[in-house]
């Protein structure tokens, strides 16, 4: 079975990071982490790499006798020029990268969490699956059925779960996905920065309907959003009245056109 795929991409903020500037879903911050420790990785190879290189030029072997005094007995520790400084600053040096990674790791896993600050008051949708569909509860009581309408730059927190078998719900343009267990509840958070209508699907083989199993996303402007929200039903109303008034002036466009060229 055969899923859109999205191209496009969804840049990442540049390190280091502001206190201000916020991840938009878990994902992009795993891929920062996944980032930090390539970057780091490369550049801890490179160096162990270079240094080997040189030592291994520059003590290999000249062809030139070596005095019997200078070869080192069994089970003597051979001396380093220094005092071992050079290994006490290797360690050191180690010690406070490892220790800063793992701080800026476990402080990182921590926002995964808790999730982004300063965005506003977060949005709180149940989302339930069921074979073959999505169901949206939110905390006003509304309930949806295969559309899941939220606000621009605003966290939306979703706590998923089942009624009957083992789902997977992903928006893949949002770069959002959790698990849907029956009796347990999943919770991941986005940030949509910009409006439209994306796609969710199921992840999970759930049946014989799984590849029809999916539901539109429709990310609003923040004062839309409010209006829908505090009466769906006027909204709806009102937007299929809307709709059905830009038909009337087309057909009435298109009339008196062919009226004019017969």
């Amino acid at each position: 079975m055969n899923y859109p795929v999205s191209l496009r991409e969804v840049p990442l903020a540049p390190l280091p990071r502001t206190p201000g500037d916020e991840w938009g879903t878990q994902v992009q911050l795993f891929e920062e982490i996944f980032l930090v420790f390539l970057v780091l990785g490369t550049v801890v190879g490179v160096v162990v790499v270079t240094y080997t290189l040189y030592n291994a030029y520059r003590y290999r072997d000249r062809g030139e006798a070596v005095a019997e005094a200078d070869r080192p007995t069994l089970g003597e520790l051979p001396s380093s020029e220094g005092g071992g400084r050079k290994l006490f600053l290797s360690f050191a040096i180690s010690a406070v990268i490892v220790l800063g990674l793992i701080g800026w790791t476990y402080g990182a896993l921590l926002y995964v969490e808790a999730g982004p600050t300063g965005a506003g008051e977060d949005l709180e949708v149940t989302v339930v699956g069921f074979q073959f569909g999505w169901e949206f509860e939110y905390p006003n009581g509304h309930t949806t059925n295969g559309e899941l309408r939220v606000p621009a730059d605003r966290v939306v927190t979703l706590t998923v779960t089942s009624n009957d078998v083992w789902h997977s719900f992903g928006i893949p343009d949002l770069k959002v996905k959790a698990d849907a267990i029956p009796g347990q509840t999943t919770e991941t958070w986005f940030v949509a920065e910009e409006t439209g209508q994306y796609q969710a699907w199921c992840y999970e083989l759930c049946g014989v309907g799984h590849s029809q199993m999916q539901a539109d996303v429709i990310v609003m402007e923040p004062d839309e959003f409010e209006q829908w929200y505090e009466d769906p039903e006027a909204y709806e109303e009102a937007e299929g009245n809307d709709a059905q008034n830009r038909i009337d002036a087309a057909d009435g466009t298109d009339g008196s056109n062919a009226a004019t060229h017969p």
